[in-house]
């Protein structure tokens, strides 16, 4: 893995496994855009991530093109009609694993088709899934990462419905590190989206099958919930800052908090990379950030604030920076907000940029993975409150809040820069790291990625609310936070609950550089 920046000047591609990052810049050498190269990323991880994202999840694009013009795309999944509060009667809470948590559609596929659509390609299907068919089919070598996810989950997940355990554990145990994972069932899904194209898994065989293997297993997506379902694409928010113009992605994801927190810390003095008046005011403006988020985000059809007038007001973002305390920090916990995911990107030579994230919620989703077709499914509608009403409560045909979001900035002088990360509250919090390395101090963008980060709040299994930090930073900083009032907890170095980040810049002169996480599988790969 390198740990220095990537360079190149036709075209760069970052994932959190290096065969999804070779897959995307060989679709780039075959004269595909950053959108087609973005397809194959996402169809590798599939087969080669799977822990963490697949076709049964929800995605989320932001794509600069060439011309200046920023856009999205919404691969996101409702509740199925009969996900209502009858059918969890008795339960105090929709369930994380099982038929039950399977509760809404899954919107990945669609937004691939939506992205391809809306800013076009000349490669056939066939080529964009080529490597991920051929990698379910050979099979690959199982990380450490994954191993140690497989044998932590294996228990609860083995004990769900479907074909997980004759998929994940064909041995009859959890795979190790080393093993050679082959996924045939998955290789013959992607074979027939690239035959029959990717439709197919909403309006045609495929869907029937998808449809009959959820029935059997006990979700209550069916075939009508399939059909029913459509990519959108909402214009991305923004927000403008000294010297860059941000975007990031609409609700129902947490896109806002990302832009608040950095449009917050735009008016603050913090004189220092890493230094206590950069992670104090960074820290407080995720809180700041997380309480508008926790009270308004969701659904947008159901949402009472406008993110978007929020950040166009002046006015009201310097009334919440000026709440910041220099010195002494706001009272905390608030409620967690849990997911793992894949964030990637890739630039082309003709200038398009895309910042692109998916997800099957927790790892492995469901736990349900399909008879027929080998698709893990996601269970991000566990997230959903039992109420009748308020925020993110279970309505069918309603889409879950989102944890997903991925960022792209354009800078004043010409740069295009696409950044994200997995890690559900973290996301925000590792972005607004790795941007203000970057953009304010001058940090080269590997080396803003490597450096130790901070996480605000609970990571998966712990109940802790402390602000954990990894080891690395200076040693003053640990106990200037604590003076402050932080409840500080050190991690660590290089630690997985920090996320899996990247970032692409793309200079004006059409130079370009990516980065990836020494803490992930990932790989970036410059042409």
């Amino acid at each position: 893995m390198s740990l220095t920046t990537v360079t190149g000047t036709r075209g760069v591609v970052t994932a959190p496994h290096h065969l999804a990052a070779e897959a995307g810049v060989a679709v780039l050498r075959d004269g595909g855009s950053a959108v087609e190269a973005c397809v194959a990323v996402a169809a590798c991880l599939a087969v080669v991530y799977p822990h963490m994202t697949g076709l049964g999840g929800d995605g989320f694009w932001l794509i600069a093109e060439p011309g200046g013009c920023v856009h999205t795309v919404h691969g996101c999944g409702a509740a199925a009609a009969r996900a209502d509060l009858s059918l969890y009667a008795g339960l105090a809470a929709v369930p994380t694993r099982g038929g039950l948590a399977a509760n809404t559609v899954a919107g990945t596929v669609s937004g691939w088709a939506a992205a391809l659509a809306a800013s076009g390609g000349t490669l056939p299907l066939a080529r964009l899934l080529r490597d991920a068919i051929g990698h379910a089919e050979a099979g690959v070598a199982v990380t450490a990462g994954g191993a140690a996810i497989a044998a932590a989950k294996g228990a609860e997940l083995r004990a769900q419905p479907g074909a997980y355990a004759s998929v994940f554990e064909p041995a009859g145990r959890p795979l190790a590190q080393g093993d050679i994972f082959t996924q045939p069932l998955l290789a013959e899904t992607l074979r027939t989206l690239a035959a029959d194209g990717l439709d197919d898994f909403y309006h045609g065989a495929l869907a029937e099958r998808i449809a009959d293997d959820l029935a059997a297993l006990g979700s209550p997506v069916s075939r009508a919930d399939l059909a029913a379902h459509r990519a959108t694409a909402p214009a991305p928010l923004s927000v403008k800052i000294a010297g860059a113009t941000l975007y990031n992605t609409a609700p129902p994801t947490q896109g806002i908090a990302s832009l608040l927190i950095l449009a917050l810390f735009d008016r603050l003095e913090a004189t220092e990379a890493d230094g206590f008046d950069h992670v104090h005011a960074l820290v407080e403006a995720t809180k700041r950030a997380f309480r508008w988020r926790d009270q308004h985000c969701g659904d947008p059809d159901w949402m009472q604030g406008e993110p978007q007038a929020l950040l166009d007001d002046a006015d009201a973002l310097d009334a919440l920076a000026a709440d910041i305390d220099p010195a002494h920090a706001l009272s905390w916990p608030q409620p967690p907000q849990w997911g793992d995911t894949c964030w990637f990107g890739a630039a082309d030579a003709e200038g398009r940029v895309v910042s692109c994230i998916q997800s099957t919620y927790f790892e492995f989703g469901s736990g349900l993975v399909l008879p027929q077709t080998g698709i893990t499914w996601q269970n991000r509608g566990s997230s959903f409150r039992l109420a009748e009403g308020g925020w993110n409560a279970l309505k069918p045909g309603r889409k879950p809040f989102h944890t997903l979001n991925p960022a792209l900035a354009r800078f004043d002088d010409g740069r295009v820069m696409a950044y994200g990360t997995m890690g559900g509250e973290g996301q925000p919090q590792t972005q607004a790291a790795l941007f203000t390395r970057y953009a304010r101090y001058g940090v080269d963008v590997q080396a803003a990625i490597r450096a130790p980060r901070w996480l605000l709040g609970r990571t998966w299994g712990e109940q802790s609310t402390t602000l954990k930090l990894e080891d690395g930073f200076d040693d003053t900083l640990y106990a200037a936070l604590a003076a402050a009032g932080h409840d500080v907890e050190r991690v660590g170095a290089l630690t997985a609950m920090m996320g899996h980040a990247g970032a692409i810049v793309r200079h004006g002169d059409g130079a370009l550089e990516g980065a990836t996480d020494p803490r992930s599988d990932g790989g970036v790969v410059a042409w």
